[in-house]
């Protein structure tokens, strides 16, 4: 690349000989490669879109799982996201007709009963899983008058009835009352000891008995002895492993396309894909996917598993509709999923997906509608626009004042702007309030704003620990949301936000489209903006010195030289990993509070893996003995340790290490005291001075230190470099050791690609004023 202004801060690293550099170890946790095959699953250590989801299971699966088949430890780290889940499950729970499947004690009563649940209409969010679920729950159960607006419950029966506009008086904000972290939900003995029982006859370590249940449910023994595949719904789990489990309980009554095997492949195919960010799957990509698998007949094992229910059919373009397509499969080829050859037709894609995200699109493609539609258009903001701090800071209070659903995007500095709307409709008498993905971010937007009781997070604000509470109806008592780091929305919590909002209520999203996307599945922000359902404010606002200009420019592909005359951005070179790793160790406790006042502790180093010999782990034990030495009493923590907290799966949330009892593990994360269980500690807690991008997107440290050995080149996109390069408020170093990598990641890497079904669900909606 080429060199920026700068000397490097520091004495020169020591000649160290080229370092073995592992490859990366976190199997299938990565955002795939340009020309991956998400099919496939993929492999490496880059940041993954739900690098948190597998990790719980990572010890247990490590043990093996299946006659002699060798267990693939699967140890991803978490990532920053989760759109507001306030508490989840540690591993990511089945959705609903997987759960309603794992429920059944005979398999052909199962698929029956599925058939005929697949006739029924399904209410909005039903297919939501996990905190999602339970949101959604909470909400329809204070809309209905069951519940107080203070808890959470079981999902209810009673139908919704039609949400009525916000009323003008609303509660008072709550207190946020400080909670433990949410613990691993305890499952009975006896279904414990049912699947430790078909685990031991089947050649599987008993480790996995606790994730089983946590999967599959109290009847996980018995589903697994019927169907041994469905062992592949353990997080961590593969599918050679399944296949020796399946061989030692059905001996040689189970073969490679097995109904039960192919329909579970199905599911694995398509869960693997929503951990990289997809919510449906080109039907081509999951057929080639059971292939590389040995099912002699994909179609055929496709077809089955969408009559089964575990998964469903969709198709892009054409007017014949994907049931019409399943139900009469006389009449296409035979995997019932193209037309014939010889049949001139217009061009039909056909996806598949799981019911959760395809309900999830569904219900947010029509809340959006809903909020485009029910807001009133006549509002008169002209003099609070006029007194905008801004020319696009007026121009976004103007287009709220007219629109339900606004997208609003711009760099760091543009978000001075969306504050500037929070105060001017506040200082018109509306409930106005913007939510954050992180703690940092509130704090950053209140600072903004200059009220506190202006910000709230995005988890805080839908658990009521936050924010306005709800009012009679159950809907979030304010008029207008807005919603800071839009592009770390995923499907499901978009959908629970959205759902939550009352009719007349205005949103607003906004965010960098440059950064990386969300954590867990689909791509909600570039979706509305593609759809262009809404009016659009682009900021013209930019992010001001050195790392501004750098950041812009790597924004449009381009890895400009920049002056820094006061070092703002310093380049240190490096041969290997090993000096990537003494460098930045240099850097964090030596050079930058030298040269720029900032402490150890308020510098944040971010790699582009977990493993490899200049990952996450390695950086974090190299600046732990340099900053914190100790010998790690209570799981390998020590009062004073940098950690990343991850109360579930999508949510990374910084913090520090104080103290430890017979109680937990109790962090301070951001002035919020938490306590972490000891059973928890291993699979939630990690040493946080080295994060990822995923994990760092959102957050902003005085200083930052990227670190790209020579193994990380592969991990390298744009939106990478962009977020990476991005955290750094007045410094960044860059400990470079990638060469031409990285100019060309800039250049020629773009983002990869999500397939979605938002977009075209928007684009089919009804929205008047949609822009042109």
């Amino acid at each position: 690349m080429t060199a920026l202004p700068g000397e490097t801060p520091g004495t020169g690293g020591t000649d160290t000989p080229q370092d073995a550099v592992s490859p990366p170890d976190e199997a299938g946790a990565q955002e795939p490669a340009a020309d991956a095959d998400p099919a496939s699953g993929g492999a490496g250590d880059a940041d993954s879109p739900s690098e948190a989801a597998e990790d719980e299971a990572a010890d247990a699966s490590s043990a093996g799982a299946g006659a002699g088949a060798e267990a693939e430890a699967v140890d991803p780290a978490s990532t920053e996201a989760g759109a507001g889940a306030a508490e989840a499950s540690p591993a990511p729970e089945l959705s609903e007709a997987q759960a309603e499947l794992a429920a059944q004690r005979e398999l052909r009563e199962r698929i029956e009963q599925r058939k005929a649940a697949k006739a029924e209409p399904i209410a909005a969010g039903a297919g939501l899983s996990g905190t999602a679920a339970d949101l959604l729950a909470a909400v329809r159960a204070v809309e209905s008058g069951e519940k107080a607006g203070s808890a959470f419950f079981a999902p209810s029966a009673p139908a919704q009835a039609p949400r009525r506009p916000a009323p003008a008086a609303a509660q008072p904000p709550r207190t946020p009352v400080p909670q433990a972290a949410p613990a691993q939900l305890s499952a009975p003995p006896e279904a414990l000891e049912a699947v430790r029982a078909v685990l031991v006859e089947g050649g599987a370590p008993e480790a996995l008995a606790r994730p089983a249940v946590g999967a599959l449910g109290e009847q996980a023994g018995e589903l697994l002895r019927t169907d041994p595949w469905q062992l592949l719904a353990v997080p961590g789990v593969r599918p050679e492993q399944a296949d020796g489990f399946a061989r030692a309980l059905l001996g040689a009554d189970c073969g490679p396309d097995d109904g039960r095997r192919t329909a579970a492949l199905v599911g694995w195919v398509l869960e693997r894909a929503a951990l990289q960010g997809h919510t449906a799957l080109d039907a081509e990509a999951v057929r080639a996917a059971l292939a590389e698998r040995a099912v002699s007949d994909p179609d055929a094992a496709v077809r089955e598993a969408v009559e089964e229910g575990v998964a469903l059919l969709f198709q892009e373009g054409g007017d014949e509709e994907p049931d019409e397509v399943e139900a009469d499969a006389g009449e296409t080829d035979e995997g019932g999923l193209a037309p014939d050859a010889d049949t001139p037709r217009e061009q039909v894609r056909v996806l598949l997906g799981l019911d959760r995200y395809a309900l999830a699109e569904e219900s947010l493609a029509d809340g959006l509608a809903r909020l485009v539609n029910t807001c009133e258009k006549a509002a008169d903001w002209a003099e609070a626009a006029a007194a905008a701090p801004s020319p696009s800071a007026a121009e976004l209070i103007r287009t709220t004042a007219a629109a339900g659903l606004v997208a609003h995007s711009g760099g760091e500095a543009a978000r001075a702007e969306p504050a500037a709307l929070i105060a001017a409709a506040r200082g018109l008498g509306l409930r106005a309030f913007g939510a954050a993905h992180s703690e940092d971010g509130r704090r950053r937007l209140a600072a903004a704003t200059g009220d506190p009781d202006t910000a709230v997070t995005l988890a805080g604000l839908l658990s009521g620990a936050q924010g306005p509470g709800r009012d009679e109806d159950g809907a979030l008592a304010l008029d207008l949301l807005v919603v800071l780091d839009a592009p770390q929305l995923d499907v499901e919590g978009a959908a629970v936000l959205v759902e939550a909002l009352a009719d007349g209520a205005r949103l607003v999203l906004s965010g960098d489209p440059g950064v990386l996307g969300s954590a867990g599945a689909g791509r909600v922000f570039a979706d509305v903006l593609a759809a262009r359902t809404c009016p659009q404010v682009v900021s013209r606002t930019p992010d001001p010195g050195p790392i501004g200009e750098l950041v812009s420019g790597i924004g449009i592909g381009e890895l400009n030289q920049v002056d820094a005359p006061g070092k703002e951005v310093v380049i240190v070179p490096v041969r290997d990993a090993g000096e990537a790793v003494h460098r930045t160790v240099q850097l964090v406790a030596d050079s930058v509070p030298r040269a720029f006042s900032i402490p150890a502790d308020e510098t944040q180093v971010i790699t582009v893996g977990h493993g490899g010999a200049a990952g996450t782990r390695v950086l974090n034990e190299a600046l732990k003995q340099r900053l914190n030495p100790g010998p790690g009493r209570f799981g390998g923590f020590d009062p004073g340790d940098r950690v990343v907290h991850v109360p579930a799966p999508g949510r990374a949330v910084p913090g520090v290490v104080r103290s430890a009892d017979a109680e937990g593990l109790h962090l301070d994360c951001g002035g919020v005291p938490v306590v972490v269980p000891q059973e928890r500690v291993e699979s939630s807690v990690r040493h946080g001075w080295a994060l990822s991008a995923h994990q760092a997107a959102g957050m902003r440290w005085p200083a930052a230190v990227v670190v790209l050995p020579g193994d990380a080149a592969q991990g390298l996109s744009r939106p990478w470099v962009y977020t990476a390069f991005g955290r750094g408020e007045r410094h960044l170093s860059v400990v470079h050791g990638v060469d031409q990598a990285l100019p060309h990641a800039v250049a020629q890497v773009p983002a990869q690609e999500r397939t979605t079904r938002l977009r075209p669900l928007l684009e089919a909606l009804p929205t008047p004023d949609a822009a042109s």
